[in-house]
């Protein structure tokens, strides 16, 4: 019986490590069905004290994961947007508190919550060839799901400010450069390295491991808490503007929004 209780996210264990693969074509977006299954799956790898650590990559060459499903906030239903809203915060922050190690193998494009989930990892490597952006206020949004507060604490707040404020997508290189990813590999060997390093997780004691990323991550937590919890009702707030609806729509029909700042 698989661990994971949906198709859009396969699961693999080898050893101590359990390989996840968001598979949700063509774009391995998430959606209400992906988001829960996440939370699950983690909630369950933390209940087995066989698994050490985690990887977490993205089916195909060409997408780690291009975020959320836009069409789902296309009707500019403030309910429908709390809803995901929620989903995106409990499926990151249980990655987030994950026991053991977690790596992001960055395989390609990470926007929006493809490159929130990737930031609620430990570790981040990426290929050369992968490109990142928090592009959410181009379509009338804001990141919801970490964005804002873990891009800040991994990058500060200059870089945190080209990324959202004026849409900037950066490549591999320049994320290495900036502290956003950890390292940089040759195209196709993001999931091999990254599991080379799960392994090495093995080689700890695990509940030292445990230990130290609580300790690790007990000062950033006392200041992230309510800044994730703004960032959800920020989020909502959005849903009562007309931009929101002129954003979203303007993406799905490819064309160049016309905003109204209301």
């Amino acid at each position: 019986m698989s661990l994971s209780n949906t198709e859009k996210l396969k699961v693999e264990v080898v050893g101590h490590v359990a390989r996840i693969t968001i598979d949700n074509p063509a774009a391995n977006t998430w959606d209400a069905e992906s988001l829960p299954g996440l939370a699950d799956l983690v909630e369950k790898l933390n209940a087995d004290r066989n698994i050490y650590a985690l990887v977490i990559t993205g089916a195909g060459e060409k997408f780690f994961s291009a975020g959320a499903d836009l069409k789902i906030f296309a009707d500019g239903d403030p309910g429908a947007a709390g809803a995901m809203a929620a989903h995106f915060g409990k499926a990151f922050e249980t990655l987030a508190d994950f026991r053991g190690v977690s790596i992001a193998a960055i395989n390609g494009f990470a926007m929006g919550g493809g490159l929130e989930v990737a930031m609620a990892c430990d570790i981040r490597i990426a290929e050369e060839q992968a490109q990142m952006a928090l592009p959410e206020a181009r379509v009338g949004l804001l990141p919801c799901a970490g964005g804002t507060q873990r891009l800040t604490q991994l990058v500060g707040e200059g870089w945190a400010k080209r990324m959202i404020l004026c849409g900037e997508r950066i490549r591999a290189a320049r994320a290495e450069q900036i502290g956003l990813v950890e390292e940089v590999v040759p195209g196709g060997t993001a999931l091999e390295h990254a599991m080379a390093l799960a392994e090495q997780v093995g080689e700890q004691s695990p509940i030292s491991v445990s230990a130290c990323k609580r300790l690790i991550h007990s000062a950033r937590d006392i200041c992230i808490a309510q800044g994730l919890a703004d960032e959800r009702s920020e989020f909502v707030e959005l849903f009562s503007t007309a931009d929101q609806r002129e954003g979203v729509n303007a993406f799905l029909e490819k064309r160049k929004p016309e905003w109204k700042n209301r």
